[in-house]
């Protein structure tokens, strides 16, 4: 990707503020970054501030935790498991940061963020304010939220998750299974971008076309085709432009053979979703 205008990385509540407060002060876009999973950055960069909300705080009250949103997922399960508190099993591997994790309600095996927390605390870019919210305030569904919707006029700056104790083998075990799922399924010998794209809800499906591949439904939270079938079935494995390509490995991921560039990865994602329509109506 290319370059940002203004960068700042703030460390507590009040540095996202200050931040915020100076944007809008220059006029200046401001664009909220995690730690970069999930994202492809544009070949033209960010006219703008890149905003870091590093927030690292993270204590446990009992079966709650009180975390910053740029606590990375790992940190956080690794914190659970030293205080021997379950609930966030499903989440072993996932890369990224608590507050990205809230944002698109991240979700793997069956299990998806919104379930673990107790209320999410996010800065208006607008008034300034800090809010505290209840899950269901916070809209969440199929990796979406208010906060995504709001498209970084509300950031998350902290969470409070509920959890149950549990056993620390246990907890242990379950997240080494799912951290060795990805490593055997996915292609992380590559840079890449995460899943390209969402599972497609089986109720969207012509009935026609749902006959020919409901043999594949799993349930994600609800039922719905894997997409990485979809673009498998539709003959797209290592379909390339430039240096991305979808993987062979996981075509639901488009890999950088190196030195890929934002435009490439683009120009995949176009074919990809073309030749899904015109093969399956979705």
């Amino acid at each position: 990707g290319g370059r940002a205008r203004y960068f700042f990385i703030a460390k507590n509540k009040e540095e996202v503020k200050a931040a915020v407060l100076w944007a809008n002060s220059n006029k200046q876009k401001i664009f909220v970054l995690g730690s970069g999973t999930n994202l492809l950055i544009s070949d033209q960069g960010f006219k703008g501030l890149v905003l870091k909300p590093d927030l690292k705080f993270i204590e446990a009250r009992g079966n709650r935790i009180y975390v910053g949103a740029g606590i990375l997922m790992p940190e956080l399960l690794e914190f659970t498991l030293k205080h021997r508190l379950s609930g966030l099993e499903w989440a072993g591997g996932l890369p990224g940061t608590l507050g990205g994790a809230i944002r698109g309600n991240a979700g793997a095996f069956k299990g998806e963020i919104k379930d673990n927390l107790e209320s999410v605390e996010s800065l208006s870019t607008k008034t300034l304010k800090i809010s505290k919210r209840k899950p269901k305030a916070c809209q969440f569904s199929y990796r979406n939220s208010f906060f995504k919707k709001r498209d970084g006029k509300e950031i998350v700056v902290a969470a409070a998750l509920k959890l149950k104790p549990g056993n620390r083998q246990s907890i242990e075990r379950a997240i080494g299974e799912k951290i060795n799922y990805r490593v055997s399924r996915h292609p992380l010998e590559y840079p890449n971008t995460g899943s390209t794209f969402k599972n497609v809800d089986v109720r969207k499906f012509p009935k026609a076309i749902l006959n020919q591949v409901k043999h594949v439904v799993k349930t994600d939270p609800f039922p719905v085709i894997p997409t990485a079938y979809l673009i498998s079935e539709a003959g797209l494995k290592g379909l390339k432009r430039g240096q991305a390509m979808v993987s062979p490995k996981h075509p639901n991921f488009i890999v950088n053979l190196g030195g890929a560039k934002a435009s490439d990865v683009k120009a995949v994602i176009k074919v990809v979703k073309t030749k899904i329509k015109r093969k399956f109506k979705i």
